[in-house]
């Protein structure tokens, strides 16, 4: 995705708007319509707003390194990770973790449905933490997720999730969007406590 690249280096997006001529903070007639950003860039936004950590990743490797820089910062090396997901525990194995399904680990690593650009959360469902309440997980999470998850609305998600899971449409299904303490709940949050979270999005398109 364009956009993650320009944000990852600003640079490059300064002298691209100087060749193009494009100002900033150009003017728009009073009645014009407000410009829709696409997706990615909405997303990004919002969730960022919301106190996410984000960290874009172009290969497998640089997830490795990514998860890396994470388990360095919050000292979570050879600690306990509540984890559900075997493919997960398989693809992070090289960094001697207990993986358990404690509450009480430092951290919970988990996959998602998908990313929502419109408010910058986090679609899950008993897919990714069984029947367990957001507040019955640990409080700093770990979220792998790809460029293709991304979508525009909570509607769009509930109806590729029926999509996906035809046979057994999955349960407990909510968005994480707290990510710091003053932010309010909406009903699909109802309940939940907030999270601190890191997001690896990788680059799959």
């Amino acid at each position: 995705m364009n956009l993650f690249r320009r944000f990852l280096n600003p640079n490059k997006s300064k002298s691209d708007k100087n060749q193009e001529n494009i100002p900033d903070n150009a003017d728009r007639g009073k009645y014009m319509p407000e410009v829709k950003l696409p997706t990615d860039e909405r997303f990004m936004l919002n969730f960022k707003n919301n106190g996410g950590k984000f960290l874009y990743c172009e290969d497998e490797e640089e997830v490795q390194e990514a998860f890396d820089n994470i388990l360095l910062e919050n000292d979570w090396y050879e600690k306990q990770c509540c984890c559900f997901d075997e493919n997960l525990k398989s693809k992070f194995d090289s960094f001697n973790l207990d993986f358990n399904s404690s509450a009480g680990a430092p951290f919970f690593l988990s996959t998602c449905e998908y990313l929502v650009a419109n408010d910058g959360s986090i679609l899950i469902s008993s897919n990714q933490i069984k029947e367990r309440k957001l507040r019955e997980l640990p409080s700093d999470f770990i979220i792998l997720s790809s460029t293709s998850q991304l979508i525009d609305t909570i509607g769009e998600g509930l109806r590729g999730i029926k999509f996906k899971n035809k046979q057994r449409i999955p349960s407990n299904i909510t968005t994480i969007k707290n990510f710091e303490p003053q932010k309010e709940s909406d009903f699909m949050s109802y309940g939940s406590s907030s999270k601190n979270l890191y997001l690896l999005l990788l680059e799959d398109l």
